[in-house]
């Protein structure tokens, strides 16, 4: 398999900078479904099924299993669409600079994309069949929360053993054992308006009364438990001389533990239950939706396999916590072991400067085939 992987180098680089050239931006519905065109065109070609999920608002999410797959007890994901609009590509095409590609998505995760399609050529080519223990999803919505394919990666991951989401490894190579969970809420304060300065008492402050509530909120972290409350955005007011009618605070919620959702919940809503200024009212929306990725026994188990896999093949594997959400939230709060960050090493994700290092594209490709072998014996 290393043989055959470093001869298709160049291949893989080929097919990268072919996807890379396409505006994939979540909401560039007719950039995603061109992708997964191309994605479903290549899986076809190996002998798998591809059903497509049709989406109004957003790409197409795809479900791929080999046509002799019976049962598969491994779930792949990875998702098709970036964080760039639509002209992203035109405006800096892929490129490669001495041992780095770049481009839009190049590494988050288009490079992921080419690595999973290679190690079931890899697999292929070496005679194995543990191909047709896999189930693949490819999904459209994922820089956004996977608001339509969180149901299908739920769904698709009951009865299954091991998860492994194509998220890049770290800048450091490190695959992802943990992720935080969380989610934003939104917090409106409607107060009454009055001159500031001929009859300000009869005027009720919805800045004062979200004020209140920005300390309040921001108490509720507690960093060594890893829990974050940020009042990140406030808006408010119609004009200087006036007492400010309304008021508006967006909070983003991170979590470490399942069990701390329900906790912060209830401190929001009592928080918000109240106003300390007199005739204000508070409207509260939003909820914690994101569960955390935690580092389980099933998740050190399967890490150790595959420590086990790169130790084989020269490779030394090792994992980090981020607070980053992504798909392996959905898959490990379904109860499936479930390991990140296994797609080739790269940084600066969402930026001008996203790069992928191209040595590590065979390598990890090579990491993930020889790991669904092992995890299918």
């Amino acid at each position: 398999m290393e043989t055959y992987l470093q001869q298709s180098q160049a291949e893989m680089l080929q097919l990268i900078e072919k996807l890379v050239n396409i505006d994939s931006g979540t909401y560039v519905k007719e950039g995603i479904d061109r992708v997964g065109a191309i994605l479903r065109e290549e899986y076809e070609k190996l002998g798998f099924t591809v059903e497509v999920r049709e989406e109004e608002k957003y790409g197409n999410n795809l479900i791929v299993q080999h046509r002799n797959a019976i049962d598969p007890k491994i779930i792949l994901v990875a998702h098709m669409d970036t964080v760039f609009p639509l002209g992203t590509a035109a405006e800096r095409p892929f490129r490669i600079e001495g041992d780095r590609a770049y481009g839009p998505g190049v590494v988050d995760m288009k490079s992921s994309q080419v690595e999973l399609l290679y190690a079931i050529k890899a697999l292929q080519q070496s005679g194995s069949e543990s191909y047709k223990n896999m189930l693949i999803i490819l999904n459209s919505d994922e820089e956004v929360g996977s608001p339509t394919s969180r149901p299908l990666i739920e769904e698709k991951s009951q009865g299954k053993e091991y998860a492994l989401i194509m998220e890049p490894a770290r800048k450091d190579g490190s695959l992802v054992s943990a992720r935080r969970g969380g989610g934003t809420y939104t917090v409106i304060v409607k107060g009454k308006a009055a001159h500031s300065g001929i009859e300000p008492q009869k005027g009720r402050s919805a800045i004062e009364e979200l004020a209140h509530k920005v300390i309040q909120l921001n108490a509720l972290s507690d960093y060594d438990k890893g829990i974050s409350v940020n009042v990140g955005l406030i808006e408010g007011g119609s004009s200087i001389n006036t007492i400010p009618p309304i008021a508006t605070a967006h909070v983003d919620i991170r979590i470490s533990e399942m069990h701390q959702a329900k906790y912060l919940e209830e401190k929001i809503k009592e928080i918000c239950a109240t106003t300390d200024v007199s005739g204000t009212q508070i409207i509260l929306k939003g909820s914690i939706s994101r569960p955390p990725m935690e580092k389980n026994k099933q998740t050190e188990s399967l890490l150790h396999l595959i420590e086990e896999v790169g130790k084989e093949i020269g490779l030394q594997v090792f994992d980090t916590a981020t607070g980053g959400g992504s798909d392996a939230s959905f898959t490990s709060a379904t109860g499936v072991a479930t390991v990140d960050g296994l797609g080739p090493v790269g940084g600066n994700a969402h930026s001008e400067d996203e790069y992928l290092e191209i040595k590590t594209l065979p390598e990890r490709t090579l990491l993930l085939a020889k790991t669904i072998d092992r995890l299918s014996k």
